[in-house]
């Protein structure tokens, strides 16, 4: 597909993950020390060096490594990963049989170095390390506050930082410090993290949470460290319903096409420098097969940590154990894994706010049974007042704010008779949740959940962004024996969005999975769309295909052309001409037919019922011109809401097939 020079500006990258030597290094909170065997290179016999991941220190005080063959006299030098000019030459201090010591150095600061010995012209790499400066943790318990601690970044408190248990929500003081009158009702107590920093990362996963004991009679200091970076431009990548289930061959694919495709992404906007984070959108498991396929939360983990930047959870319906049919103790699991089911956090001069939209019913669940799975959209009231408490700690309403939850905010849009676009809420206090956003100048809602793309723009100073699913239709259409293709309901290409925040400028687009950024639109000659057993589902019957082809079933000699544009929302322009001549341009709502050749026609074509929730949905992202002629070219150009230029030369008649682009 061609297209114009893209005014998608990409700005500056990732954080905190690097590659040295075979040793992967991470910020992390765990202290595992794995021992490093060294190549026949080592020409100083040092053997036995074990690294932890992380270690916290202090100016003045002393690092200590375990490992033999170090001498007095050696150095140890320490470069950041991040800036090899930033580098720190230190003396041992001490040796024995099995370690090795040396100071602090004075000028240090928070971050990963890699640690290197010197002896005379030799050097060997040892490994790397996170080196946590650490404050001053002594503070002293005050009456009636059951949480207390230290949010420090260098060895100094941070002030101003946002501190919650999920109900009350403070902010730390000059020195960082911060106390709470917490009952400990959800188990942890949490940061929003400041923008121009980040925490350490356990995997991929930012630690801005510390868990709670359940004791209220009990003062428990939880302090956080931070570390400076730059995110003032960033870009966030959401990714929707991975429903990651050891089934559908999904890992094969998610591994083999997924993962690269957004990796890729990743590495691309991290290149220059620009910090890359992922927003995962709920479902990322599916409870139907959690104990059927032994494929939970702890098995999504390691292909989470496949990604190449942090990650920030989102819950969805189907990261609730199945086995509990009560909203809480359904959602104990997600926590004991994952953490907190809503939260805040801050990127550069965007605020983020994740939510839990799921009230898991599980009706007949219980512990052995899985039950019905069934559930509401709603924001709890304790989650709303809690949202009220955590807004109103940001002073300047022009700050962006970014709502992630998995169940939509609001229905997929149909159309009136006129061809206007109608809208309704799907959460059931979606009022609630768009009138505790009122003060603020710019609200995107990041949803997911449908499988399909929408964006509804009802609100002055609030859009919602429903974005399709990484599994595409549940992993169906790609699964081996299948269409071979990536598609959703909608027929948008499974995929993810990239949103690059540059400052309080916000701009957004639909990634397709295998495709080129510039890959915006679809067209179809229907002519040529004619679906029939024989053609696409030959072990089945045309009666029982029509309910699904519709329409498709019969054949079109209108020279009509149709245009799904996924990303489509109400500033998006489309054009057609043909021989120079302008067409008219009709918005449609109907459904597109390489889903239901991908999907519907294959499910029949086996001798299955296609699922309900599977099937292909009318959508209307779709629009629809007559040509002239059955022969005649047509220019195709889509203009999205940021200049963009997408533009396709469509040379009929157009075949249709399970391959198309």
């Amino acid at each position: 597909m061609n297209q114009t020079r893209r005014k998608f500006i990409k700005i500056s990258s990732l954080s905190t993950i690097a590659g040295i030597s075979g040793i992967g290094l991470a910020f992390s909170s765990c202290d595992n020390k794995d021992q490093i065997d060294f190549d026949d290179n080592n020409k100083l016999n040092i053997t036995g060096v074990s690294i932890p991941s992380s270690l916290n220190v202090t100016q003045g005080g002393t690092i200590t490594l375990t490992g033999k063959g170090f001498k007095m006299g050696d150095k140890i030098k320490l470069t950041s990963t991040l800036d090899n000019d930033v580098s720190y030459d230190n003396s041992v201090t001490a040796v024995s049989d099995s370690t090795v010591s040396f100071s602090v150095p004075k000028e240090l600061t928070t971050g990963n170095y890699k640690i290197n010995v010197i002896r005379g012209a030799d050097d060997l790499l040892l490994g790397a390390v996170l080196l946590n400066l650490m404050a001053n943790t002594d503070i002293p318990d005050i009456e009636g506050m059951t949480i207390k601690g230290v949010v420090y970044s260098d060895g100094k408190g941070v002030p101003g930082v946002v501190v919650s248990d999920g109900y009350e929500v403070t902010v730390t003081d000059e020195n960082g410090i911060y106390y709470l009158p917490s009952l400990k009702k959800i188990g942890f107590v949490f940061i929003s993290i400041p923008g121009n920093f980040e925490v350490i990362n356990e995997g991929k996963a930012p630690q801005f949470f510390k868990r709670l004991s359940n004791n209220t009679s009990t003062v428990e200091q939880k302090d956080f460290s931070l570390i400076k970076t730059n995110n003032e431009n960033h870009v966030v990548i959401p990714l929707a319903d991975w429903h990651l289930a050891n089934r559908n061959n999904d890992l094969d694919q998610f591994t083999g096409k997924v993962l690269p495709d957004i990796n890729a992404a990743i590495d691309q906007y991290s290149a220059d420098g620009t910090k890359v984070y992922a927003l995962t959108l709920g479902d990322m498991t599916w409870d139907t097969y959690w104990y059927n396929n032994d494929f939970g939360l702890n098995e999504y983990l390691p292909y989470m940590n496949m990604l190449n930047s942090p990650v920030f959870n989102v819950m969805g319906n189907h990261d609730n154990d199945p086995y509990f049919s009560e909203d809480w103790e359904a959602e104990n699991k997600y926590r004991e894994v994952i953490g907190p089911t809503y939260y805040s956090f801050n990127l550069g001069k965007v605020h983020y706010v994740v939510l839990d939209t799921v009230e898991y019913i599980n009706s007949g669940g219980t512990v052995g049974t899985v039950g019905d799975r069934n559930y509401n959209t709603v924001i709890t009231s304790d989650q709303i007042a809690w949202l009220k408490k955590d807004l109103a700690a940001i002073t300047d309403k022009s700050t962006p704010i970014i709502v992630a939850m998995h169940t939509p905010l609001y229905k997929r849009p149909s159309l009136d008779a006129n061809g206007n676009q109608v809208n309704s809420y799907a959460l059931d206090n979606g009022g609630t949740l768009v009138d505790s956003l009122k003060d603020f100048s710019t609200v995107h809602v990041l949803s997911g959940h449908t499988h399909i793309n929408y964006r509804i723009d009802d609100e002055a100073n609030l859009m919602e962004h429903n974005t399709a699913a990484i599994c595409a239709t549940w992993w169906w259409t790609g699964r081996n024996g299948y269409a071979g293709n990536h598609i959703c309901k909608d027929g948008s290409p499974g995929g993810y969005s990239i949103w690059q925040m540059n400052g309080k400028d916000v701009q957004w687009r639909y990634k397709s999975i295998g495709y080129e950024e510039g890959y915006q639109f679809r067209s179809y000659d229907l002519n040529e769309v004619h679906i029939t057993a024989s053609e696409f589902a030959p072990n089945t019957t045309e009666e029982a295909l029509v309910p699904y082809a519709e329409h498709y079933s019969q054949k079109n000699v209108n020279n009509e052309v149709l245009i799904n544009v996924w990303g489509y929302d109400s500033q998006w322009k489309i054009e057609v001409t043909e021989n120079n001549n302008k067409l008219d341009i009709s918005r449609v709502n109907t459904k597109d037919p390489l889903h239901i050749v991908s999907y519907d026609a294959l499910r029949l074509n086996v001798g299955a019922t296609p699922t309900g929730a599977f099937v292909t949905n009318d959508t209307a992202h779709l629009f629809k011109v007559t040509a002239s002629a059955p022969d005649s070219t047509l220019e195709i150009k889509v203009t999205d809401r940021f200049g963009n230029v997408y533009t396709e030369t469509m040379v009929r008649p157009k075949a249709f097939s399970l391959d198309m682009s």
